[in-house]
């Protein structure tokens, strides 16, 4: 009975990764660390997994196919429902911090990411 109440209290996490161990890797971590998680390989099909899931945080790469991270954070931040989504953004390459802001995320993270880092910004809104 336990169990089952802690999944209902999951919190939903939302990965966008094009790579694809990547993001079996960190579904896995997500899951190990109670979060309900799914995972889309670009922006198109995260805006409709956003609909359906309804997650409480999103974590996307900058680098995907179609529309970039930065163009998919501002769609996200224009939907009825999303505007306090944790955006958080996974980048390979040094940006100003100025346009991850200006795009809609709330942190940026470097890859090869921080995994204690990660998990600090994750609980820090699920506490708050």
């Amino acid at each position: 009975m336990q169990l089952r109440q802690a999944a209902l209290d999951a919190w939903r996490v939302l990965l966008v990764e094009d790579h694809a161990e990547s993001a079996e890797a960190l579904l896995v971590l997500l899951e190990l660390w109670g979060y309900e998680a799914q995972a889309a390989g670009d922006g198109e099909e995260a805006l409709d997994l956003l609909e359906t899931f309804r997650p409480e945080i999103v974590i996307a790469d900058i680098g995907l196919p179609g529309i970039d991270g930065h163009e998919f954070a501002r769609r996200v931040r224009r939907l009825p429902g999303h505007r306090d989504t944790l955006l958080i953004a996974l980048t390979g390459y040094a940006e100003d911090a100025g346009d991850f802001a200006e795009s809609g995320f709330d942190h940026h993270l470097l890859k090869p990411v921080d995994l204690a880092g990660l998990e600090g910004l994750l609980e820090m809104r699920r506490a708050g």
